[in-house]
């Protein structure tokens, strides 16, 4: 052990940076893939016509990505109040 580096602030700051660094982006990405899956009615006319599809047709898909996100932003609530609250 050197006394230079504390390896216990070590890991939790490179656990919290790969969280946040990596985790939110990739959290938020599958949160963008679940709502996007496609439903059950996937020849309805608003499909055929413009080529425009209707996100949130797929019900579990929809409740995943709102799961996803309110986790994203209570992360970043988490952060704005940790920035002012000064700790």
């Amino acid at each position: 052990m050197n006394s230079w580096i504390d390896l216990d602030a070590l890991w939790k700051i490179v656990v919290i940076g790969l969280l946040a660094g990596a985790g939110l982006p990739a959290l938020f990405a599958v949160g963008l893939r679940a709502v996007s899956l496609p439903g059950r009615d996937r020849g309805s006319p608003a499909t055929e016509a413009g080529g425009d599809r209707i996100l949130g047709s797929n019900p579990l898909g929809l409740a995943a990505g709102v799961v996803c996100f309110a986790v994203v932003l209570a992360a970043i609530a988490w952060g704005i109040y940790s920035v002012v609250a000064g700790t």
